[in-house]
């Protein structure tokens, strides 16, 4: 639910309406509607949502590689 709460709050920042955001992401009004309901969704509908919104980025950095704070985390990691 979060995450659709943030999709919303920025479909909303960006004076966007559902139809206009279900168009422009090819993610049907009702599927679009029973996300920022209920939070379900498909992923590849979640990642046309987030190209239309121009979030695309933080797609990149969901599995980014970690950062490390000391080089006993490294050790740690090769155990």
């Amino acid at each position: 639910m979060e995450i659709a709460a943030k999709v919303k709050a920025r479909r909303k920042e960006k004076k966007i309406t559902q139809q206009t955001l279900s168009e422009s992401s090819n993610v049907s009004l009702g599927s679009l509607k029973r996300f920022e309901r209920t939070g379900e969704i498909s992923l590849s509908s979640l990642i046309k949502i987030a190209f239309a919104l121009g979030y695309e980025d933080d797609f990149s950095q969901l599995f980014a590689k970690k950062a490390y704070a000391s080089i006993q985390e490294v050790i740690d990691e090769q155990l």
